[in-house]
């Protein structure tokens, strides 16, 4: 098992790697386990620190290399823009989502409280990046998520 302990917006993680089998690592943050998805054995060599930069239109986050060494402080993801002109509203960090306060189909205002999302033993509100209507909610109560984790979408 692999130890680690990152400093991410201020927020203090440990991270612990149990095993890596099938592309699928058993990882526990904070001791919330996690099954997650490995696309490359980058856990063996070091790797230069990554920070998102613009969103483009279509949607996803492009990442831009820094030589800023591993305990430089990252940036959270932007909202991503979609296609019709909305956001996604992606959680800031790894918890546990306790309330949705939207339904699909409701009109939202920029910077309303839309998700509750608990962190860390503490309660976060999760703000609209942008106003617009709720498209599609990806999440329910209960549901564990990842930071980077889209919890809703919003058309403008």
């Amino acid at each position: 098992m692999k130890q680690y302990n990152f400093k991410i917006n201020g927020h203090d993680y440990e991270v612990a790697v149990e095993n890596i089998k099938d592309g699928v690592a058993s990882v526990s943050v904070n001791g919330e386990q996690y099954k997650v998805e490995v696309q490359s054995n980058t856990l063996l060599k070091p790797q230069p620190v990554l920070q998102p930069s613009v969103a483009p239109a279509s949607g996803g986050t492009i990442y831009t290399h820094s030589t800023a060494s591993a305990s430089a402080k990252a940036v959270a993801p932007a909202p991503v823009a979609s296609a019709g002109g909305g956001a996604s509203l992606k959680s800031p960090l790894p918890g546990v989502i306790l309330d949705i306060k939207v339904r699909e189909g409701e009109s939202v205002a920029a910077g309303q409280a839309l998700v509750v999302l608990e962190a860390m033993k503490m309660e976060n509100n999760i703000d609209a990046p942008v106003g617009g209507v709720v498209r599609q909610i990806l999440k329910r109560p209960g549901d564990s998520v990842l930071e980077g984790d889209v919890l809703l979408t919003i058309e403008s």
